[in-house]
């Protein structure tokens, strides 16, 4: 089993190679057709760089009124802040610059691979698994390519496997 940092590199390569308009067109499709949008509060990750584009999802969820809450980091911890006016946050990241962290049904998270288990191998700040150990009401749900799902990736005690991902071809659900 490769390192995560050798993983990380290896799967960013991946994702920027799929990623796509259309590609992120089909995966809101897919998400939009299954049950997570019935939900009425979302937690919603501000994509940067070769992340699955999810401003089309923020923009629906929005006009159909629904309440959407994006990542801030504030004193090391990531809280699910309401959508507002969005400046650059922790790491360069578009954050909401005050709010308070809001209960929402699901979380639509970002990944650079997802395994058969529903591990997740993010950047390896923690943020999002120090905030599902606090949130454990919340649906887990990465958005990914689905050349990003892979048999089996490294875990640590604290990591929070998802329960499902959506990808361009369809939802994957995992036992948990």
């Amino acid at each position: 089993m490769c390192d995560k940092k050798a993983l990380r590199a290896r799967f960013a390569k991946v994702r920027a190679e799929v990623r796509s308009e259309d590609a992120d067109r089909r995966m809101f499709a897919q998400l939009r057709r299954s049950s997570y949008w019935a939900a009425e509060r979302f937690f919603v990750y501000c994509a940067v760089g070769t992340e699955a584009d999810t401003r089309l999802i923020i923009e629906a969820l929005l006009a159909e009124g629904k309440r959407v809450c994006v990542p801030r980091i504030e004193n090391g911890r990531m809280l699910a802040a309401p959508y507002g006016k969005l400046v650059k946050g922790a790491y360069g990241i578009p954050a909401p610059e005050t709010g308070e962290d809001t209960p929402c049904e699901v979380a639509l998270t970002p990944l650079l691979a997802v395994d058969a288990e529903g591990y997740r191998l993010g950047y390896g700040g923690g943020y999002y698994d120090a905030y599902f150990a606090r949130h454990p009401e919340i649906l887990r749900v990465g958005l990914c390519y689905a050349a990003q799902l892979t048999d089996r990736l490294p875990r640590e005690e604290q990591d929070v496997p998802l329960q499902a991902v959506v990808t361009e071809n369809g939802v994957i659900r995992f036992d948990a």
